[in-house]
């Protein structure tokens, strides 16, 4: 028996076997099990979602010897007729290849015929869009007004190029595109009945590059199985594909929070040895950024993901994962423009490298250039952080984490903890210590949501508001203590008490700081002169919101 290709052998043949289009599914199994049947159906959607699948399990439920129903046996003379394509009650023209008016004449002289067989003559005219203008016109008055034995089915992947008569004469149902997760379990179901080996990488990769049409992918399953000798593994799709392994858009982004251009030039070269789409390897990189903020601004999302991301997100400044993704995403859209794909994804990788968040300047790294005196607010060019010294990297390198910035002597003396029963410290030396133990990611979090309120030999005894008391997880809290006692020096232990009132935090200072700034630089704008007279001559006003502060 000759080989039949997946997206064939596994076509649904049952409204409870498609993937994705419930709406649809839904509609029409409600006007089947009604008998409220329209005469017209119209299917909308791009390639590969279903659309011919879905008229074919329509035409089998209104012929089935057991129908019209929305349940179809699949074993009367109807149903195993219509499967396997010999149906006569079943016409099925492709408009892309008849496109003329005496093809049309022909169909409407034939409609007028009963059924030989079937209960209703079914008419399934796919890529309807494609018939002339005078076709569809000699069409219209049998779709408005056909027999009570003729059903017509049309699908199209561009209804905008019909007629207005004649999408008013359907009901249209328009296919949504399959998400990714849908067509990749679709390929594990499968794959799991064919009993071919597979890795969820490869599965992924293919469900991404299927780009939403659950046909293409089985035809890249295919290729992909044949690729690698009867078994489904990532390395081999990667290669067929001309993409990238994630364990490789990985390791760039651990080069990029470690600061080394060095080895962000290694794996620069290692990956182009794989002569990969450069657009899909940043699009993978904003991809994984985007993981990585998820995690870090939404703590309880690490339990669903690997250790090595959680990890990561730990170890990068937040700030520089959003710049990061920006870069990567507007690397991705001048890829054209540059000499070569290569450089363009160099060039956006050592941007990356290059430039820091003007906050994250401020406030973690070195001190952002004071911006010039400007008679009006401008924003302040974001600086650039100096890179560490190679030993430096090297060391951060070793220990698997960014080399934390030099603390200045005044931030040192800042950080200095009173000895034990001494009052609590100034405001400003819980902030300081933060910084100084580089608390980043969840962790930072918990810290900046939670308020030093003194030291008790080797416990250190921190404030926190209830509502925030779910950061103070069991890992959450041993991260805290060792980055904590790494920076003091000496072993330390934290206990959370409740919080006092007219405590702040230090995140509860920065928003106080943020909501001063912004308006304070509302105030500096409503007093420009120029605004001014806007304000007066044309009763302009200044809209709230679209004032920023310049760093």
């Amino acid at each position: 028996m000759s080989y039949q290709a997946l997206a064939r052998k596994w076509r649904p043949r049952r409204f409870t076997e498609l993937v994705g289009q419930e709406h649809v599914v839904r509609a029409l199994t409600h006007a089947l099990d009604s008998d409220r049947l329209h005469h017209a159906f119209l299917f909308t959607g791009t390639r590969g979602v279903g659309k011919t699948t879905i008229a074919r399990i329509f035409a089998k439920s209104l012929n089935c010897a057991q129908g019209p129903t929305s349940s179809p046996c699949g074993e009367c003379s109807a149903c195993v007729d219509i499967d396997a394509g010999r149906f006569v009650d079943l016409l099925e023209i492709d408009a892309a290849s008849n496109t003329g008016i005496d093809n049309v004449r022909d169909l409407i002289d034939n409609a007028m015929y009963a059924p030989t067989r079937g209960r209703y003559k079914v008419y399934l005219i796919d890529e309807v869009h494609m018939l002339s203008k005078g076709a569809f016109n000699a069409l219209l008055k049998t779709l408005e007004e056909p027999p009570p034995h003729v059903k017509f089915l049309l699908a199209t992947t561009d209804p905008q190029k019909m007629l207005v008569t004649v999408l008013s004469r359907c009901i249209k149902f328009n296919l949504k595109r399959l998400t990714p997760e849908q067509i990749a379990g679709q390929m594990r179901h499968i794959l799991g009945e064919e009993g071919i080996a597979f890795d969820e990488e490869g599965i992924e990769v293919l469900a991404r590059a299927a780009d939403g049409s659950l046909r293409d992918g089985l035809s890249l399953l295919d290729q992909a199985i044949a690729h690698g000798n009867g078994a489904l593994q990532a390395a081999e799709v990667h290669a067929m594909l001309g993409t990238v392994e994630r364990s490789r858009v990985r390791a760039v982004l651990e080069v990029l929070a470690s600061g080394d251009g060095e080895a962000l030039l290694a794996e620069i070269e290692r990956i182009a040895d794989f002569a990969p789409d450069f657009g899909q390897v940043l699009d993978e990189l904003a991809g994984l950024l985007h993981r990585v903020q998820v995690l870090q601004l939404v703590p309880a999302a690490a339990a669903a993901e690997d250790a090595t991301l959680v990890s990561m997100a730990g170890r990068i400044h937040p700030e520089d994962v959003q710049l990061w993704y920006q870069m990567a995403v507007t690397g991705r859209r001048d890829l054209p423009l540059a000499p070569t794909p290569r450089v363009g994804f160099e060039m956006a990788l050592l941007r990356m490298l290059a430039f820091v968040p003007v906050g994250a300047a401020s406030k973690a790294r070195a001190p952002a250039a004071p911006a010039a005196a400007a008679p009006r607010p401008a924003a302040t060019p974001p600086a650039r952080a100096p890179m560490p010294p190679p030993a430096a990297v090297a060391e951060a390198k070793a220990a698997g984490s960014r080399p934390a910035p030099p603390v200045p002597p005044a931030a040192e003396s800042e950080t200095r903890i009173p000895d034990s029963h001494s009052p609590a410290p100034a405001a400003g030396d819980w902030p300081a210590l933060i910084e100084r133990a580089g608390l980043r990611g969840p962790v930072g979090q918990l810290a900046r949501h939670a308020t030093l309120l003194g030291v008790d030999g080797a416990v250190m005894r921190l404030a926190i508001r209830p509502v925030h008391a779910h950061l103070a997880d069991e890992r959450m809290l041993g991260q805290l203590e060792r980055q904590l006692g790494a920076a003091m020096g000496k072993p330390v232990k934290v206990r959370f008490e409740p919080t006092r009132d007219g405590i702040e935090t230090p995140a509860d200072l920065a928003d106080r700081a943020a909501r001063e700034r912004q308006q304070a630089a509302e105030r500096a704008v409503e007093a420009d002169p120029v605004v001014r007279s806007l304000i007066d001559t044309f009763d302009a006003r200044v809209i709230p919101g679209s004032v920023r502060p310049a760093d």
